[in-house]
């Protein structure tokens, strides 16, 4: 009799953590289905800041004010982001296999880490997750990858990607960020104001646009001669369909 009753709670707790699982699957299909057409107002990891007042008092209610849509943006800023951060952006599937088995050989070998995240999964961080490194972090980090990829499409992955991302302090955001350092909307940026605010992004906060120091003028220089390289404004309008 107690055996049965023991099987019979392990059998209950099987069901409950299926049904947790399944149910909380169902809900971040549907919150992903929802950003799909609607621009998140605030982000987890923009929350996040805001918790830790890592930087003093955050406005979040800039990022919703200062939004905009990737076919109002100066289209050197989607150039810039895949030429720099992922260039095989519209090719994979949300990973850079490549990228991540060259990262594990360079890690093991004792050298630097090697970061090999792609925009798809920065912006899953950003949007859903939190700037903790862990295992598990990274684990959810891949399934919202999953989903991201899934159901938007690469335009609305780079639209949403650029208008969250950390480019300064308490900037996020293309528009917000423009504003900031070249006193103009991000649909006017040139070529080379596009290349430095993102060539702050592996760092914003240590990586300053304003007054940029030599390592950023050089950063700069190398994603310009790599955005002429993975073929310019014709590349991205062909990929984004924006003829």
């Amino acid at each position: 009799m107690a055996k049965s009753k023991k099987n019979g709670f392990v059998k209950s707790a099987i069901k409950i953590f299926i049904a947790s699982v399944l149910l909380y699957m169902l809900g971040t299909i549907i919150i992903v289905l929802l950003f799909k057409y609607v621009n998140p107002n605030v982000t987890s990891f923009v929350n996040e800041r805001a918790e830790s007042d890592y930087y003093g008092l955050l406005k979040t209610t800039d990022i919703q004010k200062k939004w905009i849509s990737i076919d109002k943006m100066s289209l050197y800023l989607p150039l810039a982001a895949v030429a720099s951060e992922d260039q095989k952006f519209f090719e994979h599937f949300g990973f850079d296999i490549e990228q991540i088995g060259k990262a594990i050989d360079q890690n093991k070998k004792g050298r630097r880490v090697r970061g090999a995240s792609t925009i798809t999964q920065q912006l899953a961080k950003n949007i859903f997750l939190n700037s903790q490194k862990s295992f598990v972090r990274k684990a959810f980090e891949g399934y919202y990858t999953i989903l991201i990829e899934l159901f938007w499409s690469k335009e609305r992955i780079l639209e949403v990607y650029l208008n969250s991302a950390e480019l300064g302090q308490n900037i996020f955001g293309v528009e917000v960020a423009s504003w900031y350092y070249f006193n103009r909307s991000a649909s006017s940026l040139k070529e080379a104001e596009s290349a430095l605010l993102i060539a702050c992004l592996p760092n914003p906060i240590r990586y300053r646009v304003k007054n940029p120091s030599t390592f950023m003028i050089n950063r700069r220089n190398r994603i310009m001669r790599q955005m002429d390289f993975i073929g310019g404004k014709t590349f991205i309008k062909n990929e984004l369909g924006l003829n």
